[in-house]
Parts: C-alpha cells; structure tokens; sequence
C-alpha cells in the first residue's frame, strides 16, 4: 500500500479547509488551459508573456482557479515559462493564499521547452529493457521542467498498445503489463525523486495516464470505445497504475477519455473510487483528460446537460476537471452542491487531495523555482544520456548476410521521406502538439541523412529521396508530394549500398488516426524499385506504430526499427550502422504482418492454433512479422543451465531461478533477458505466455555471467471470474531464452 501520508502535511490540509469557502474549493477542483487568460501566448505577438490584468482578476481572483495547463502553440523557453507561471502564483497568492499548479505535457523529455534535452519517446524507453535509462530520462525531464517553474507533468502514459493503429501507440510502454508497470513505476521514480510525500525543487510530480484500457480501442481510432471484461482489465489494464502509485508512489492519474462496454471511465466510480482510491488506499489527484466532462453528455450521451455531467464525474471520483475552454464548471458545480446533488464531503475530499498535491511539492513554502538555478538545462551530459537511449532502443530485425555493420568506403545512397526531418525522428508532442514546426526548432541537431555524413564522410554519401512529405497542416499529417523515383534509381547506380528510411511523419492523438497500418503506396513503390537494382538494400523504420510491410520486407536485406528516438536518434543509427555501438534494443509490441492479422503476444492458447486433426479444417493461426521481445545484434548470446531452487512450491514461496548466459561472439554487447511463464492448465484459459521480469546485462565478447531472477509464485496468478488473484495447483512451464524448465505449484492459493 502507498504509505507517503505526512502527518504535519495533513494537518496543514485539514486546517486549510476549515478556513476555505464553497467557491475556493471548487476553484481547487479547477484547471483550465492557458488559452482562456487571454488568447495566444507566442513571443512574436507577446514578447514580455504578460497575462491581462483583467483576465487574472476574473480566472484567479473572482473564479479562484486553482490549476492551468498547456502551451503557448509553440514552445517557450523556461525564462518564458517562468513569467507565465510566476504571474499566476502571485495572482493566486493574493486572491486565495494558495499557490496555482501548473501542468504540461512533457512526454519525452522536456518538449515544450525551447533548448530542453529532447529524449525518445517512451516506445523506444520500452525497447531498452533498462530500467535504469528509464528512471535517468525521467530524472532529466523533472529537471528541466522545473527549470520552467513547472512542477507537474502528464507522462508517463502506461496505456497498453493493443490495437496497432492507435495513434498513441508510441506514447507507452508497448503491449506488456509487467513491461508497462516496471517502466511506469521507473519513470514515476525518475519524475518525483526519492520522497513522493516532500519532492524537491529538481523533481516534479507524474500523472499516470489514462486511467485505463485506452489503448485498446475496438476501431482503433483515438478517443473511441473499448470492449475489456472485467477479468482482463483488473489483471493487465489496472496492473501499470497498482504498481506505479503502490510502489512508485505516483501523485495523480488521468482518465481514459472513452468508455468501456459502453460504460464511461469518467462516470465509472466503481474505477475511479474503489479500485483506484479504496483498495490502493491511495491519497492522490484524479484529473479528467481533455473537456471530457463535456463529453459525457455531448459525445457519450449518459447526462441530458453538463450539469448532470458534472455531477456523474464528481461524485464518482473525478477531483479535479481540466476544462479547456470556460469557467462555467466552477458555477455549475456550486449549484451541484447546494442542491445536495454533490456532497460535501466529496468537494472536501476532492479539495484536500490537490491541497495535499500542492504540499507535496512544496508549493506552499516556494512557489516558483529560478531558472539560473539549473545549470544544467540543455546540457552535454544530458545530451550523452539521451543519445545512450536512443542507441539502446533501436532494435535490428533482420541482418542477413552480415550487411550491417556498413563497411567503411562504401558508397551510400540515402532515400526515403525520413532522411532527412528531425520532424519524423521525433514525433508527435514536440516543439507543437504535432510535432509539425520541429525542423525549424531542432537546430543544432542530426537528421539521419546529417549524422550518416559526419559519421561516414559526406564524399560517400549520396542523396535522392524518392519519396518526400508535402508541406501541410498539422491535421494532414499523412500527405506525399509527387514522387520522384527516377532520380533516386539513377543515384543507386554509383552506391554500393541503399539505405531507405521510410515510415511515418509526426502526428499525435486523433489527428494521427489512419485507416490504413500500410506503409504508403509511395514509399512502397519506392523500395521495390531500389531493390529492383540489384544493390544491397537496408531499411530504417522510422515509425511511431508498425507499419505493414510484408511484401517489401523480403527486398531488404536487414533492417532497422528505430521507431521515434528524439533529436539525438541520427546520432545514434549512425554510430549503430558503423558499429561504433552494437543494437540490443528489443521489439516491446508484436509487430503485425497482415492488416486484418494482429495478436498480442499473450494470446489465450485458444486464439492462435494451427489445423486440427479431423474433417473440420480449422485453423486460427495468426503470423506476425516479429513477435515481442525479438531484437537481434552484431554478436550472439547462448543460453545454458537454467535451473530453479526445487521442483515444487507452495503458493507463498519465491522461485529462484538461475540461466548461463555467454557472449559467444567476436564483439562486446548488450543482451536482455528475459523470463517468461506459461500457465500449463488452468480454469480459465490460460495466455499463451507472460512476461514476469528481465534485466540487462553487458558482457564482453567470450564472457559469460550465471543471471539470476527471484519470481514470487504469486506473480504466477490471474484474475478469476469472481474477481479474485489466484495461482492454482499446477503445473507452469518458465523460458529464458532458449532454455524452459518445469516447476510444479503444489496447492492453490488466492490474494488481494
């Protein structure tokens, strides 16, 4: 249980309260956009970030606003964001004696600030099976953002990705609960810093998102309705956010703006109260995404007006509304409460936990940080970090005939539409929501086509792209300009090799819905008619979900998946690609082969089986292109011995498991293993096989070390129809690599 309570901090609350009006704790209860104090903030059109006097008086003083979030369009630099954030503490102190809480989405790094480290999404986190840069990226990405007197961030999101054409699918962690709920709690870790209950001025407070299921939309689309049973939701979905808040302690958490079997997570207080806050015994924010408030009566139909909105939200746990456009929640919910629709009660409860967020941060005391105080913001040992992520998330597909490394002296044609835009290397949630203007905000950074020059000379280096993006709206993501495909042929007669760098450019949430996992007709074509020259072909990915490729896969003599790695992404590819660094990234979703095929890799037994005996021909065997947890590298890993303490265990016991592991290759490198268990026979069809834990390990070429894994047997339990944790007499199969061992669990036991 979550156990960072501070007496002196509750008693604090508790005074505050009994001192605040009505109107006070709901303005808590508040958060509006920075749009709403008086338009755009853009340095050409306010170059001193001065926020209207009037605008102040009526948000913070008369509607006593409590929290505002968001950007300037663009990003700012922290001196910016400090006059911004400063102006509303001192507004807020003067009209309440409460300090304001300001939020922005810093999803990979701290993106919305101009000069800030701009690391890999956390897709490409996922892929690093590291714990450690996970929990040093967060670190980084707390300093900087209170470097920007903001000390409240919407990351990480810890979504499973379960349908690939979810827009978010880069956003999280992969399609993994355990791998989602390590990395999650990490970053929590890295975010806060040591003491969730007291976080000093180089930490910041995380938000978990979005509460929950939301990666699994049935059309795929953002924003758009799951169907998850009961059992699935509370033993994977709810997994993520158990382990970061029980032990990373996370503050606050967002909600899933959509609904499950018609249900709407905003109104959901069986969710949102018992499980989050009752059962967790958890003290911390629940804040609604996006005028989502709104949409329970607008889009999802379960209240005849906001009002009654209102009221389903809040008394089923919703403590805090982000309301991007009006004031009228703070009118509507008073009204609420004296018609004794809401309770009071339920505003107190709501209104301590942000009090109590506020102290936590220690608003209170020091309501703004300085930005000469952070000597460190943008600086080369933050850039050294975000480049060993970045090395450490590309994962190698496919290397056949040894293309890779590129050998020095060759002649190198460089095509594709991501060659050259820092624009693709980044994504979405940088610079702008879209990531639209990133190329002319990234200078002083490498798009791949740069590092491959500096790296391999640019006298070897040749440049025809074939295929490249139109100028367009942030909302028109997807558009090509006409295709050349002619002059990059042409170029490919003096290569000795061709390096394609396809995939995506930057979207984020709905704006990025497709229709279509393939990769474009255009950059299709283009490959095709690149092999069609005989020259050895590689092909960069450069994608923020998988995009189907099964009929040009085969032209490719290996490839790349370097999904969205940050400003430092062309560094790192090139020192991959020279050999300079060896890949140990691995994929951490499965990545599909047909469009109407997909499957998680913890499929039940039952949904991925080949032709049966008998006159009925059945077969639902369903083929990825790579499965989960595939990553290759320029050295091999054998597996040997793995062994486990004993063959039987009772429930309550932990299994020691111990597996050989040598580098039986010519290069040094990394590997990550990692253990897995299948269930043998259960009463409720049991998955295919889960991930129960990994770690990293560096080894030297010839080396070889003895890994160790302590796996609680309960780890081993699923969710049961009545609800309840439970590992059964059995048998369960646990792999680690090539080696699977057979232990025995000789009774059932059920847990909390």
């Amino acid at each position: 249980m979550n156990t960072i309570s501070n007496p002196d901090i509750e008693m604090r609350v508790a005074a505050l309260l009994q001192c605040m009006s009505l109107e006070e704790k709901i303005g808590q209860m508040t958060q509006l956009t920075l749009g709403v104090l008086g338009g755009k903030f853009e340095p050409d059109e306010r170059p001193d970030m001065t926020i209207p006097q009037e605008r102040l008086d009526d948000v913070i003083a008369h509607h006593k606003v409590g929290s505002i979030l968001n950007v300037a369009d663009t990003a700012l630099t922290p001196q910016q964001w400090h006059r911004i954030v400063s102006q509303l503490q001192q507004a807020s102190i003067q009209a309440t004696g409460i300090p304001c809480i300001y939020g922005l989405d810093m999803n990979h790094g701290a993106n919305y600030a101009l000069g800030a480290t701009i690391l890999p999404h956390n897709i490409n986190m996922a892929a690093t099976f590291n714990t450690a840069l996970v929990r040093r990226s967060a670190e980084i990405t707390a300093y900087e953002t209170r470097a920007c007197d903001v000390p409240w961030t919407f990351n990480p999101t810890v979504d499973l990705s379960r349908n690939p054409l979810w827009p978010r699918v880069f956003e999280n962690f992969g399609e993994d609960a355990y791998l989602n709920a390590t990395m999650g709690t990490a970053a929590v870790e890295g975010l806060q810093g040591p003491d969730s209950g007291n976080i000093d001025r180089f930490h910041i407070a995380a938000c978990l998102k979005h509460f929950m299921g939301y990666g699994s939309p049935v059309s795929g689309r953002d924003r758009t309705h799951s169907s998850i049973g009961e059992m699935e939701m509370r033993e994977k979905h709810f997994e993520p956010y158990r382990k970061a808040i029980c032990e990373g302690g996370a503050l606050s958490v967002m909600v899933n703006s959509t609904t499950n079997n018609g249900v709407p997570f905003h109104a959901n207080a069986r969710y949102l109260t018992r499980w989050l806050k009752q059962q967790l015994n958890w003290d911390g924010v629940i804040v609604t995404d996006w005028a989502d408030i709104d949409n329970l009566w607008n889009r999802e139909y379960v209240a005849h007006n906001k009002k009654e909105a209102i009221a389903l939200a809040i008394n089923a746990g919703i403590d805090m509304a982000m309301e991007p456009y009006s004031t009228d929640f703070c009118t509507l919910l008073k009204e609420l409460v004296e018609e004794n629709v809401v309770p009071v009660s339920r505003i107190d409860d709501a209104c301590a936990r942000v009090l109590r967020l506020k102290m936590r941060l220690g608003l209170f005391d020091t309501p703004d940080t300085c930005v000469t105080d952070y000597p460190l913001f943008g600086s080369g040992e933050f850039a050294a970090d975000a480049t060993r992520a970045a090395v450490e998330s590309m994962v190698l597909l496919k290397n056949n005939g040894t293309l890779l490394p590129l050998k020095h002296g060759s002649r190198i044609l460089i095509a594709g539409p991501n060659a050259d835009s820092m624009r693709a290397l980044n994504g979405g949630w940088t610079y702008t929501w879209q990531g639209q203007l990133t190329d002319d905000f990234a200078h002083g950074h490498n798009s791949i086509l740069q590092a491959m020059r500096q790296r391999f000379g640019n006298e070897y280096i040749i440049y025809a792209p074939g295929v490249t993006y139109a100028q367009h709206d942030w909302n028109d993501w997807g558009r090509e300009n006409e295709p050349d495909f002619d002059s990059a042929v042409r170029a490919a007669e003096s290569a000795d090799v061709i390096m394609a760098c396809v995939g995506e450019t930057s979207y984020c949430e709905t704006p990025g819905n497709a229709d279509d996992l393939h990769l474009s007709a255009n950059q299709r074509e283009l490959v095709r008619r690149l092999a069609a020259t005989g020259k050895p072909l590689l092909l960069i990915l450069n994608e923020g979900r998988p995009r189907l490729i099964p009929e040009i896969e085969p032209l490719a003599s290996a490839i790349v998946n370097i999904m969205l790695p940050g400003n430092y992404g062309g560094d790192a590819l090139a020192m991959l690609l020279a050999g300079d660094e060896n890949f140990s990234g691995r994929m951490p979703i499965s990545y599909p082969r047909h469009h109407g095929a997909f499957i998680p890799y913890d499929y039940k037994k039952g949904e991925c089986v080949p032709t049966m005996a008998g006159a009925y021909n059945y077969d639902a065997t369903v083929k990825v292109q790579w499965p989960f947890g595939h990553g290759l590298s320029y050295t091999t890993f054998e597996y040997s011995g793995l062994t486990a303490d004993r063959s039987v265990y009772s429930p309550d016991d932990i299994i020691l498991l111990r597996v050989k592991l040598r580098n039986s290759g010519n290069r040094r490198g990394k590997e990550s293993v990692l253990l897995y268990s299948s269930d043998l026979v259960a009463t409720v069809s049991p998955d295919n096989r889960r991930l129960r834990a990994f770690s990293k390990h560096h080894l030297e070429a010839g080396e070889e070390i003895t890994v160790e894994f302590s796996l609680p047997v309960r780890e081993l339990a699923f969710v049961n129809p009545d609800g309840e944790w439970v590992v059964e007499r059995g048998e369960f199969r646990l792999s680690v690599g090539t080696e699977a061992i057979t232990v025995v669990v000789d009774s059932t036991g059920i847990f909390d």
